[in-house]
């Protein structure tokens, strides 16, 4: 399947891809437009993170939200990782130690990367380790 974001990805244009590639679309294809481009002119593609589309910000929710929701994914790691994304993506007042540096770390990687390619592949890493820190986190919680 083709999905579709803005071009310059950052904190909730990679957690998207990351959660979509990990557990809805291991196939999954990304395409990057203008960040001015209406999401009703895109004719391949599910659009997500752009405005007024199904995947994207409602109230004060992030496009990560609206794919948990979607596919009722219930996965205790990953709501620890939907919630420091929330936080950094929609400027929480006060957002948690977590969530200030995943917004700095995803700047950082956009300043390494030559494309969005190339961050989102880097950054997936970033993603891979929190979802494994929470999942050890909550193995030893049950413990």
């Amino acid at each position: 399947m083709k999905w579709v974001t803005r071009e310059r990805v950052h904190v909730d244009r990679v957690a998207c891809p990351w959660l979509i590639r990990r557990f809805i679309d291991r196939e999954a294809e990304f395409i990057f437009v203008p960040s001015d481009t209406d999401p009703s002119t895109i004719k391949e593609g599910i659009p997500f993170d752009m405005k007024g589309v199904e995947f994207g910000h409602h109230g004060n929710k992030c496009s990560f939200d609206a794919f948990m929701e979607k596919y009722n994914i219930q996965d205790p790691a990953l709501e620890k990782i939907q919630l420091i994304v929330r936080e950094a993506d929609t400027h929480t007042e006060n957002p948690s130690p977590l969530a200030v540096a995943l917004d700095v770390l995803g700047r950082g990687y956009t300043l390494l990367c030559k494309d969005d390619y190339e961050t989102l592949e880097k950054e997936f890493y970033l993603y891979d380790a929190l979802y494994a820190y929470f999942r050890k986190q909550i193995e030893n919680q049950a413990k």
